[in-house]
């Protein structure tokens, strides 16, 4: 942890910075795994709005 002193006496301490990586594409399982929850919160969506249309 880095720290340093003013001239008061008071410590500031900072935190470490994290190393940087780069973002990789998402293979081709990801990319299907990621439509198939896109599909199934469209149809929770849909469904908790329709339940709340004919409840009310």
């Amino acid at each position: 942890m880095y720290t340093t002193t003013n001239e008061e006496g008071i410590l500031n301490n900072y935190a470490t910075e994290p190393q940087l990586y780069y973002a990789e594409y998402p293979t081709k399982e990801q990319q299907s795994n990621y439509l198939f929850q896109g599909a199934v919160a469209i149809l929770f969506v849909t469904s908790v709005v329709l339940i709340a249309l004919g409840v009310s």
